[in-house]
């Protein structure tokens, strides 16, 4: 078996290179508007987002570090934030001593409430401003078949 590497030809290469751009921008971009709008990185955002949609607005500490792609370390430093924020509320959980409980707070709630029009309006300029229909759709399932691969591994 040999060592060398399968190089990229000059069209994987030609798709490559913008991709890791977007990959490495995207981020910082959505990151400046949501601190200028609320106060919060895209991660906090996110964290805050992924409480919302769960059952009861509340999920254990685990199951939100491995939806929002971040370490349990990460969320805790950045739960501690938002609960001193008002925005989220940590607990036990009654089922289960070793894990914590993350809800989101009433406050929690307002801010998505404020952040949610300019987010959009942000994503919206970024992205789908440029792309035509089609072209949203073909992102959207190469997206999704990305990022299964990445979980499968």
């Amino acid at each position: 078996m040999s060592d060398e590497a399968p190089w990229l030809d000059d069209e994987e290469m030609a798709a490559w290179l913008p991709l890791i751009g977007l990959v490495m921008r995207l981020p910082g971009a959505l990151d400046q508007s949501l601190r200028r709008d609320v106060g919060l990185s895209h991660f906090e955002y996110g964290v805050l987002v992924v409480l919302e949609h769960a059952e009861d607005q509340t999920m254990r500490m685990s199951d939100l570090a491995y939806l929002c792609n971040g370490s349990l370390s990460r969320l805790s430093h950045v739960a501690r934030r938002l609960e001193k924020d008002g925005l989220l509320r940590r607990s036990a959980c009654p089922t289960d001593g070793r894990s914590t409980l993350a809800a989101l707070t009433d406050g929690g709630r307002e801010v998505l409430k404020r952040a949610a029009p300019g987010h959009v309006r942000t994503v919206r300029s970024l992205i789908f401003d440029e792309l035509s229909r089609e072209e949203a759709k073909v992102l959207g399932d190469l997206a999704k078949r990305i990022v299964a691969r990445i979980q499968a591994a």
